[in-house]
């Protein structure tokens, strides 16, 4: 048994945070837990152009599937993330946006962008982040984009996110991907006072008479007790931490004593899961695409306006994405997911997920392949504000099981309409003189797909943008599972501080917003620790 002052589960973007924040007290012990494994041990995760390397090394990947799908031709889709430490923002394009200032008006009091922007500048003043410098192609995107209505804004993190577009704020500085692990936990590690424990699997929280104690967790074999003196905070995102609550005894009463586990706290965790799926139309150019990264974003508003706070809010995301920046990767890690349900794909040998991959990889070691993906160009138009809710529930009562995961998926019939219309905005954009210029010969879905036909064709296409959000959502009514202090109702000494929490999720990808709830949670302990120890 080993005695901390604080236990972290889960070293990704808001665990690294916090942990790391918490360790500048050298008063204070503080453990990271991390199932995955050390950053160094994956060298890709390290470095800005490693990227698409890390997106195809399964060790630093969960590789899931959803249940069935009803919204999406009954298919299971691939929900994957990032494991080893940095996460899923040590394997992500290292896209960095806070969202609009409209989207965290549902987060309530002491959420607002006002209370939160002053914390956004000082997680960026650690982060480092920077942008890509134009290219020819990125150039012809925007004039195209503004043929078309949107504005060229000079800097995408001011909160207006109506109609604009813009080059993505990115975690990197020069060569070093400037992930959560790199920028707070690595130059902390040799420090008596932080322990790092990467293969750790996290099995369940000790509650003792309505407090965490401590968490269970597996390494090597062996069942270790780490016990917390004054708080455990669980970091292991929407999927991993509703998981592990429920295994805790925290989670709707009845489903877990459908699993024999004993009810501590009956509360709605695994609820409200929701996600930002997409959908990626390809375009042919004249010549060979200039850039290397999806670096240019868009936002707009497509959908109608019911449920949102304003009829200028963005629903939607554009990502103008050259595919030789990542479209063999993508096919790697794709093809064999799409190709298999889970039961041939998980198979002992992976014979046929490996046979898939290995055509690839020999597809494009051809010169003429080469060549013509050179000259693909995609705009991936990402549903931003869905308005279906899903849920994450047990499997069993085993921690190593993986979770049933649903994002319900075009359940409200809304998102279908939403994510059409931005089929049709990206297509005008692509329409506009600059990039008929350039070379817009439509590949995927193809100009005979027009009508009803899109929705079918995005029922069969749409994927996960690895958004996963609100699974133990913060707010104040019986439908919320921590409060605005990120404290789990009815268990003392227990926060949540992760994507999960998110009552809504940002139009914009959740990288930054993580990290954010990691910094304020790190404050919100160190502010109860001098609270305490004032008394």
């Amino acid at each position: 048994m080993d005695r901390f002052d604080y236990v972290v589960v889960g070293g990704g973007s808001s665990g690294c945070v916090v942990a790391g924040k918490l360790a500048e007290d050298p008063s204070v012990r503080v453990l990271l837990l991390e199932c995955g494994d050390r950053g160094e041990d994956n060298p890709e995760t390290l470095v800005a152009d490693g990227y698409k390397d890390a997106f195809v090394n399964d060790r630093v990947i969960w590789e899931r599937f959803s249940v069935p799908q009803t919204g999406c031709a009954g298919r299971r889709v691939f929900m994957g993330s990032g494991r080893g430490m940095g996460g899923s923002g040590a394997v992500n394009a290292m896209v960095y946006t806070r969202g609009d200032a409209l989207d965290f008006e549902t987060w309530g009091k002491g959420w607002r962008w006002g209370d939160i922007a002053p914390d956004f500048d000082a997680l960026e003043a650690e982060l480092k982040v920077n942008r890509r410098p134009p290219t020819d192609f990125t150039d012809h995107c925007i004039r195209a984009a503004e043929a078309a209505g949107m504005r060229h804004l000079r800097d995408l993190n001011t909160g207006d996110l109506h109609d604009v577009l813009g080059y993505e704020w990115m975690s990197y500085e020069g060569q070093e991907r400037r992930s959560a692990y790199v920028a707070f936990v690595r130059p902390k590690q040799q420090q008596d006072n932080l322990v790092v424990q990467t293969g750790a699997r996290a099995k369940r929280v000790l509650i003792e008479r309505g407090t965490a104690t401590g968490v269970v967790y597996e390494v090597d074999g062996r069942e270790v007790t780490a016990r917390a003196g004054r708080e455990v905070v669980l970091c292991a995102g929407a999927l991993e931490t509703p998981k592990l609550l429920m295994l805790s005894g925290v989670g709707p009463g009845h489903h877990l004593r459908e699993h024999g586990i004993q009810v501590a706290v009956d509360a709605p965790v695994g609820d409200n899961f929701h996600d930002h799926p997409n959908i990626q139309l390809f375009f042919r150019g004249k010549r060979t695409v200039d850039a290397n990264y999806p670096q240019l974003y868009g936002f707009g508003r497509v959908g109608a306006s019911e449920q949102l706070e304003s009829p200028t809010q963005p629903d939607a995301c554009f990502v103008f994405y050259p595919a030789r920046s990542s479209f063999r990767e993508g096919l790697i890690r794709m093809l064999p997911a799409i190709a298999f349900p889970p039961s041939l794909y998980f198979a002992q040998d992976k014979l046929g997920p490996r046979l898939i991959r290995a055509g690839v990889e020999r597809a494009f070691d051809r010169l003429a392949v080469q060549r013509f993906v050179a000259r693909m160009w995609g705009i991936v138009v990402i549903l931003g504000k869905p308005k279906s809710r899903g849920t994450v529930r047990l499997a069993s009562r085993r921690a190593e099981d993986d979770m049933l995961i649903d994002p319900a998926y075009f359940d409200h019939p809304d998102d279908l309409a939403t994510v059409r219309a931005g089929v049709e905005r990206a297509r005008a954009i692509a329409a506009q003189r600059p990039l008929a210029m350039w070379g817009n010969r439509e590949l995927l879905p193809g100009g005979l797909v027009r009508g009803a036909a899109v929705e079918g064709f995005i029922k069969s296409n749409v994927m996960t943008t690895y958004h996963y959000a609100g699974t133990c959502r913060m707010g104040d009514g019986p439908d919320a599972v921590v409060d605005r202090q990120l404290r789990v109702r009815g268990v003392n000494g227990l926060r949540v501080a992760d994507a999960s929490v998110m009552p809504v999720a940002p139009v914009a990808a959740l990288n930054a917003p993580s990290m954010l709830i990691g910094w304020r949670a790190a404050a919100m302990m160190k502010a109860t620790a001098a609270t305490m120890a004032a008394q």
